[in-house]
């Protein structure tokens, strides 16, 4: 016996899976940060954007930084991912000038100053920040300068953490004290200078 036209059984929008739930939710907060900034972040409105329960995204996040912080690494990790060209020179160049290009091209850089800031006085935030976003930057650049020291392009007995904080250590510093813009010759004199050197001995 032929069977008769049923309805479809959809699957309800809480039933999705947990990982589905989660992209949506940082995709929403990531376009909301780089466009907007974070001053009209709110869990009510990401929920409404989202589709996701406030239920749900404070069993996730137990602050608003900690959620705009979560989103906004989703938001930047495609464009500040590290090349690995071979070239040493040409890829701290390249990272460089896609972090400043977030930095002050979109509402990034303001976001990341804000977070910064209220880490201090928000502990689930500062313990976020060092987890999801500093040292994951921070591995990212390691083991790129780590891979240029096997290849002989930077000298084994250097410290690759310490070129982390003379290289991205600058830009935070004009982020978050702007007397100077992050300008692109800025960052190209940044590398070179390290690479090259400043002492005037041969």
């Amino acid at each position: 016996m032929p069977m008769t036209n049923q309805p479809a059984v959809r699957r309800g929008r809480g039933r999705r899976p947990a990982d589905e739930v989660r992209a949506d939710v940082l995709r929403t907060v990531g376009e909301v940060l780089l466009a907007e900034g974070s001053a009209d972040l709110t869990f009510e409105r990401v929920a409404r954007l989202s589709g996701v329960s406030k239920t749900t995204l404070y069993k996730w996040w137990p602050s608003k930084g900690a959620l705009a912080l979560d989103g906004y690494f989703h938001a930047v990790e495609p464009t500040l991912a590290f090349p690995e060209t071979g070239d040493i020179r040409a890829d701290l160049i390249a990272q460089l000038r896609a972090f400043a290009r977030v930095m002050t091209e979109t509402s990034g850089g303001k976001v990341l100053a804000e977070l910064i800031g209220q880490s201090q006085t928000d502990p689930d935030l500062a313990t976020a920040y060092r987890t999801l976003y500093s040292a994951e930057r921070r591995r990212l650049a390691g083991e790129r300068l780590q891979a240029a020291q096997r290849a002989g392009q930077i000298r084994a007995e250097v410290d690759v953490q310490v070129v982390v904080d003379q290289l991205w250590g600058a830009v935070y510093h004009r982020l978050l004290i702007p007397d100077e813009p992050v300008t692109d010759e800025f960052v190209l004199a940044l590398v070179h200078n390290l690479l090259d050197g400043i002492s005037g001995r041969s």
